[in-house]
């Protein structure tokens, strides 16, 4: 490898575009500016860190349409700072009871096809409630009047959403029932600045504050779900939603630098960052430098690694046992850090045994993370899985269901065959980390580029000291295939760095700054002293917004007296 200037020194750490937010109180950090305002308004009102979420969240479900919405899954971590315990909420949903890998390669095909059968049961709402259930203090008609305002009286569209929203005209326009309620006059995708409303979701947040989960698992939206289903030629019942619950999960962790860094247990693909994690530990990444030709190769290559394993032998462990022990191990990791080649780019490599997949795609989702003034700490994650989900929207609620069950396989012998009740593996991931009384929400979104960039965020963070902005601001490599040796590069990354990538054997693909491909993400910091940071990064519409302060009892708006009154009187 190269003994460049880079490799010796590292690139200057980055020169942010922002600032990060810091107030003793709490902070909201979103990529949909009008989610974090809802949630701060929450923290106003008295509601704490998971309050404040579950509003950001159903706004952001309203605006950004494209990666989220109440017809897909969610997961979330919680730190709750009274009994100072982490918490993971898996809000996923399941196949239908009527659908399964022999009945779909009976009719032919080999992989998950596109259409109705990709829909399984959304998981979001049923979050909302755990949520609420274990740590909420305010009811659902209060959490949920800001979206259902903004549903009702419209907001309008921001640039980024717009950007994706106008691409996607096509896939809108092929059902009914998506056409007239996301292209306006059933024609066109709003404009960065339309005024956007969405009643019929309005009429669904009213049933679920109404009612809480049942306002959505059962009655009108249920009924409504299961007859789109119906019509598309699927197999969803009535009780696939009635039935399912969410799971409360121990979070899964290992330590970098000294970071306890934690992640959500399968089916998602959290294990694969702190694989990554574990394999980077093994280099001298702070020797070396940011941006270094040395470090970046080798966390493309410990990304490979981690991935086929994941890849594997995760899946919903209600089905299959999962050797996270094993996958976790850090000589194991040290065993597989030696298949590094620090002269060379490896174009194939295969899991590990504990005891390739390909074309999978899909990045839209949401991340947002809160801190209140107490400590407590939201990091959760929401999504419809591919660009307005499955592109099917159950009549008469507003709700775009996803399109999940693309990530399940058909093959008898993969752990993650479909099957009845059975969840898909999972891209969408919140994550954490903490070091001496430090603690951090975080999380990156994007398809598989989410454990990659959850590695090189812990990294900037523990190896090269950055502040929450820089981390979110450095540029990224992301790698969104499992075999080959390409590689997408951001242009922040410097030229020479990328030059050298390519001469040993990545097939580097030059992306300019602030792209989609390399995801968006949001982080929030709370320091033992009870100082909260939060920073929301420039590749979207976010930011991170404190809470304000209350106003003094008797304060009123001064009234201003017409000069000619005024006058009179002297």
């Amino acid at each position: 490898m190269s003994s460049s200037a880079a490799d010796a020194q590292g690139a200057p750490l980055p020169v942010v575009g922002r600032s990060m937010v810091t107030t003793t109180l709490g902070i909201v950090a979103s990529s949909s500016p009008l989610a974090a305002k809802a949630g701060t308004q929450i923290l106003e009102m008295g509601g704490n860190a998971i309050d404040a979420a579950i509003a950001a969240n159903a706004v952001i479900a309203l605006t950004e349409p494209s990666g989220d919405g109440i017809g897909g899954d969610l997961f979330a971590i919680v730190y709750d700072a009274r009994t100072r315990t982490l918490h993971g909420l898996n809000a996923a949903g399941w196949a239908p009871k009527g659908l399964n890998a022999p009945m779909l390669r009976a009719q032919g095909h080999t992989s998950m096809p596109r259409g109705i059968h990709t829909v399984t049961v959304p998981g979001a709402v049923s979050g909302w409630q755990a949520l609420h259930d274990r740590f909420g203090t305010l009811g659902f008609p209060t959490l949920l009047a800001p979206a259902i305002h903004y549903a009702e009286h419209g907001f309008p569209v921001t640039e980024q959403v717009a950007r994706m929203w106008g691409s996607a005209v096509t896939k809108l326009s092929a059902n009914a029932y998506t056409r007239a309620t996301f292209l306006l006059d059933g024609a066109r995708a709003p404009k960065e600045g339309d005024v956007f409303r969405n009643p019929d979701l309005a009429k669904t947040l009213r049933r679920i504050a109404e009612r809480g989960r049942d306002g959505f698992y059962t009655g009108p939206v249920a009924e409504a779900i299961v007859r789109l289903s119906k019509e598309e030629g699927g197999t969803m019942a009535l009780d696939d939603l009635r039935e399912l619950q969410p799971d409360w999960v121990t979070p899964i962790s290992t330590t970098y630098r000294g970071w306890t860094v934690s992640e959500l247990p399968a089916p998602t693909q959290g294990i694969a960052a702190l694989m990554m994690l574990n394999v980077m530990e093994r280099f001298p990444m702070k020797e070396w430098g940011f941006h270094s030709t040395k470090a970046m190769h080798t966390m493309i290559e410990a990304k490979k690694l981690a991935y086929a394993d994941m890849l594997r032998y995760t899946a919903d462990p209600h089905f299959t046992s999962v050797p996270v022990a094993a996958m976790l191990d850090k000589s194991r990791a040290a065993e597989r850090a030696k298949a590094i080649d620090p002269s060379r780019a490896a174009c194939s490599v295969s899991p590990a045994q504990y005891e390739s997949v390909s074309g999978l795609t899909g990045s839209e989702t949401i991340y947002l993370t809160v801190v209140d003034k107490d400590g407590n700490i939201v990091s959760l994650i929401q999504s419809i899985y591919s660009e307005f989900g499955s592109g099917f929207t159950a009549p008469g609620t507003g709700v775009l269901l996803h399109n999940r069950g693309s990530l399940f396989s058909l093959d008898s012998t993969a752990v993650n065959v479909l099957a009845p009740r059975k969840r898909p593996l999972h891209t969408i991931i919140p994550a954490f980390m903490e070091k001496d009384g430090v603690r951090i929400g975080f999380g990156i979104m994007g398809g598989w580029n989410q454990s990659q960039a959850h590695a090189q965020f812990v990294s900037n963070i523990a190896d090269y000291g950055m502040t929450l902005q820089q981390a979110l601001e450095a540029g990224r490599f992301s790698k969104s295939s499992f075999d080959g040796c390409d590689v997408n590069v951001e242009t922040l990354v410097p030229a020479s760095v990328r030059a050298e990538l390519k001469a040993l054997g990545h097939d580097v693909r030059d992306v300019g700054p602030r792209s989609s491909v390399f995801g968006w993400g949001q982080a929030v910091m709370r320091l033992p002293d009870g100082v909260n940071f939060g920073a929301s990064e420039p590749r979207h519409d976010g930011q991170a917004i404190p809470q304000g302060t209350p106003m003094p009892a008797g304060v009123t708006k001064a009234k201003t007296r017409p000069k000619a009154a005024a006058a009179a009187k002297r």
